[in-house]
């Protein structure tokens, strides 16, 4: 049987869609949101139910309009807040997020100022890693993205702009590999919509299920792309279960899920997939006002050799151009170029555009709330002033940690560090790799890596400046040290490590975390021998004259001599001859001579069992430790 979304029915009847929700829930039908979908015999009811009460479309009233223009100016950022928090009293005890996020989405559902717009809808791309996230976006944009990301993964968030059926979507393309869980934590608050690619031969994994936390914590609508159903052994209806055992209820089962089948390879499904995008930004009413004063964030940032610091900026009020001032956190500057996602230059970015701003003074981090500034001048102070607070938090907590290392290595002797300066070509790279590398703290217990100071840039003096006053490592993470740096480096004795690609960086680290773990030994039996005779030896006394039944002996190994099942003697084998010659071992099978020092009571038929004490490896001491052996 036709079904039709609530939300389509509302707009078929020229009625609010609150309003029909109401409506339906009177009627006893049981729908959990305006994009859930009702059957045609229950809408061909409501037409008829709701047909003499459906409102002629009203012309907007000139006298209101006037009216609105005749109010005292007012930012309908300020108003929509204000409203929002008097509806949400609670607001200020929710979890703490950046302010631009928490402003962006409270305006975005609050009262349509007059000259608000209508804005495309940011969408983030999440799920696991080798889900197909890139090659979707590659089919959809028709670019090839993938094929130049280093190892095959994406390391960056990159937003685009997709124009379908003369509407727009701003899509975010964030990584899928577990490094980068709080880039993907960003990528879903800035958004509007979230399109969690699940692939048909693997279902719901372990990223996958984070992706989910993501989307649900910033409270934005999931669209489900299950990906790859051209492989053979896909299983659509088994990620649908997986989905269900998640609390995302396939829309086709009952509940509010909207799950799109496709595969990126062969761009089956990506009509349907835009479609849906599009349906659920109209249920989201999105909009935003190109005259209110500007605001935005921080999608991504980096440093160009050529063009200097560049942030790639969501616009989200007001309209940017040519020439403004703004501040970014710690970065101000004047706009001298922008250009949108393919480079193409633009000259102004309206609400709802992703622009990379070439002028700033240094690289901002993603995140970082844009205001727009009437004077570059004052721009500057206001991110001059937040820079040296930051330094001086900076330098304190520098000297906060080496002084707590002096003072807990002298009262306990054991605390080992691993402390490192970080420096990254992007933010989010900088922030994905740092938490990766202390999330191998819970692993180790004793050890702690300590990011004592992570960027965005190559390695300059000062970082290596710091890491000499910390005993620190620097790692650069797709940049190089400067001239410099190199020379300090090799002045000072300090290592910098250049990696390519995160699983080097971490796997490295790792390694030396391993390093730092107490040596641990253990006694290891390398061979028996048998006694078969007794003789007199010029320097040492009474000698055995043995075989070697199975493994080695070894010069200096502690042995342990065995008369039946009594054990008569303990101690160090001090000689072993071959014939004539002095040697370190002797193999089974072969004959030789055994002599200790101490002990002259060998009788024919003594057994002998020779040990060594060994160092354990240091990656299986680690698992020793995690097991608790």
């Amino acid at each position: 049987m036709a079904k039709i979304r609530v939300f389509a029915l509302a707009k078929e009847l020229r009625l609010e869609s609150r309003k029909l929700l109401e409506t339906l829930e009177g009627l006893g039908v049981k729908v959990r949101s305006l994009a859930s979908s009702i059957d045609e015999t229950t809408a061909s009811a409501v037409r008829e139910l709701l047909a003499e009460s459906v409102p002629e479309p009203a012309e907007p009233e000139p006298v209101a309009v006037e009216a609105a223009e005749e109010q005292p100016a007012e930012p309908a950022v300020a108003v929509a807040v204000a409203e929002a928090e008097e509806a949400e009293p609670e607001a200020a005890e929710a979890p703490a997020e950046p302010a631009i996020l928490a402003r962006r989405r409270r305006k975005r559902r609050g009262p349509r100022p007059p000259h608000g717009i209508d804005v495309p809808p940011v969408v983030a791309v999440l799920g696991h890693i080798d889900h197909g996230k890139t090659t979707l976006l590659d089919s959809i944009r028709n670019t090839d993205v993938t094929s130049s990301e280093h190892g095959g993964i994406t390391q960056h968030i990159g937003a685009s702009e997709v124009p379908t059926n003369g509407k727009r979507i701003v899509f975010l393309d964030t990584p899928g590999h577990a490094a980068f869980t709080a880039m993907r934590a960003r990528g879903a608050q800035v958004t509007d919509i979230v399109v969690l690619v699940i692939a048909a031969d693997d279902g719901v994994m372990l990223q996958t299920r984070e992706a989910i936390a993501h989307a649900r914590a910033a409270e934005v609508p999931i669209i489900v792309a299950i990906n790859k159903i051209d492989l053979p052994d896909a299983n659509i209806d088994r990620t649908k279960q997986q989905l269900a055992d998640r609390g995302l209820e396939p829309e086709d089962w009952g509940g509010d899920t909207i799950c799109v089948p496709v595969s990126a390879l062969q761009g089956e499904g990506l009509s349907n997939l835009m479609e849906t995008i599009h349906l659920v930004a109209e249920v989201e009413e999105l909009w935003a006002d190109p005259a209110a004063p500007l605001s935005g964030v921080v999608v991504e940032s980096r440093m160009d050799a050529s063009k200097g610091p560049l942030a790639t900026v969501l616009i989200d009020d007001g309209t940017l151009h040519i020439g403004d001032a703004i501040i970014c956190g710690t970065a101000a500057g004047r706009v001298r170029a922008m250009m949108n996602w393919k480079g193409e230059a633009v000259t102004e970015a309206p609400p709802g555009t992703a622009v990379e701003v070439v002028g700033l003074t240094e690289v901002p981090q993603a995140g970082d709330e844009v205001d727009g500034c009437d004077d570059v001048r004052v721009a500057r102070a206001r991110a001059d002033a937040y820079r040296e607070e930051l330094r001086e938090r900076e330098l304190s907590d520098a000297a906060r940690v080496r002084l707590e290392s002096i003072f807990e290595q002298a009262q306990e002797g054991e605390l080992k560090e691993l402390n490192v300066v970080l420096k990254a070509d992007t933010w989010g790279s900088a922030e994905a790799l740092g938490q990766s590398l202390a999330a191998l703290n819970a692993a180790y217990g004793e050890i702690q890596v300590k990011i004592i100071h992570s960027g965005v840039g190559p390695v300059n003096e000062s970082d290596i400046a710091l890491a000499v006053a910390s005993n620190a490592i620097a790692i650069a993470y797709q940049v190089d040290p400067d001239s410099g740096a190199r020379k300090m480096a090799d002045q000072e004795g300090i290592e910098v490590r250049i990696y390519q690609v995160i699983y080097d960086a971490i796997d490295d680290v790792h390694k030396a975390l391993l390093g730092l773990l107490e040596p641990v030994y253990r006694e290891v039996l390398v061979g028996r021998a048998e006694v078969l005779e007794t003789f007199r030896a010029s320097r040492i006394g009474q000698a055995a004259g043995c075989r070697v039944a199975e493994g080695r002996m070894v010069r200096n190994a502690d042995l342990t001599v065995r008369r039946g099942e009594l054990v008569i003697y303990e101690g160090k084998l001090a000689s072993l001859r071959r014939f004539q010659e002095d040697v370190e071992e002797v193999e089974a099978g072969m004959e030789c001579g055994i002599a200790v020092e101490g002990f002259r009571g060998w009788r024919a038929g003594d057994l002998i069992e020779a040990r060594i004490t060994e160092q354990v490896p240091q990656e299986e001491r680690h698992e020793m430790a995690r097991s608790g052996a």
